[in-house]
């Protein structure tokens, strides 16, 4: 369901949304829920297919479109992308920093390189984004929006990398928004719970566990990507004009009980499928 069963359609016109990793799953999702109301959408990620595909789907909606490719872990890469946008789109209002790596890995396997990466992409790569946007998001007096995630104030099993980088893209957050808001930039987190039909969801659980995980949540079932959207487009609206430094957890109340909870069983189940049972 998109957000227009809620929003004005033409409530996000002439606005720029920007969305790193913006080529598929929530990011995407995010991304096309703003051009459904009228938004104006640049987004970038690594790979040029993927890019392209999601460019199509987004100028379905009759709204200009920017896509290009970069890696968030280069500065100078990104810092060129998003001038391009300003080019082609004019300055950012929105910027959604959502591109993330992932994958499970217990803490003794983990290479201090796969730790690196994770972090340099989901926090080093926030900050490129951020730092990139500022002077686009002080004209605008924009907003900033951070995709985080439970790990970040909670430990999950095979978790220890993606904890450590969303733990940061908080922090990072809340600092931004500290010194920012003087510059009438505001700066939230949205942490979504297991998601369905994301990549994420897929990578992160093993095959056979979604109704344990169902039965973990208080909610009984995942959340899609259209609910996480529609926060998003929530935080960059009037609504949410004294809403800064937050984190809003969109999870359906997973992590009330604890990281305990079912995902010890989740753990079980990886070390099964991996032949390591201990």
């Amino acid at each position: 369901m998109l957000v227009t069963e809620y929003f004005p359609k033409d409530s996000m016109k002439d606005k720029v949304v920007f969305v790193t990793g913006g080529g598929s799953g929530i990011n995407l999702g995010i991304a096309k829920h703003f051009a459904a109301l009228g938004a104006k959408v640049g987004i970038c990620g690594r790979r040029q297919e993927k890019l392209d595909e999601a460019a199509e789907e987004l100028r379905s909606f009759g709204n200009e479109v920017f896509a290009e490719t970069c890696d968030v872990r280069d500065y100078p890469g990104l810092q060129e992308v998003i001038e391009n946008c300003y080019e082609s789109l004019g300055p950012i209002d929105v910027l959604v920093c959502a591109a993330a790596g992932n994958f499970p890995c217990p803490a003794e396997v983990l290479s201090p390189n796969g730790f690196k990466s994770v972090v340099d992409i989901d926090l080093r790569g926030s900050f490129h984004a951020c730092h990139a946007s500022v002077e686009q998001l002080k004209e605008t007096k924009g907003c900033i929006i951070f995709i985080s995630a439970g790990q970040a104030f909670l430990p999950y099993p095979l978790q220890c990398h993606v904890g450590a980088a969303k733990a940061g893209v908080d922090n990072l957050m809340k600092n931004l928004a500290l010194e920012w808001g003087k510059h009438g930039i505001r700066s939230n987190s949205i942490a979504p719970g297991p998601i369905e039909g994301t990549e994420g969801a897929r990578r992160l659980a093993p095959p056979g566990t979604k109704d344990l995980i169902d039965e973990q949540i208080p909610l009984r079932r995942h959340g899609t990507i259209e609910e996480i959207a529609q926060v998003a487009v929530f935080l960059a609206s009037p609504l949410a004009s004294y809403i800064t430094g937050s984190v809003i957890v969109v999870d359906g109340g997973q992590n009330l009980p604890g990281s305990g909870a079912g995902f010890n069983v989740i753990q079980q189940a990886w070390q099964e499928q991996s032949g390591n049972p201990g």
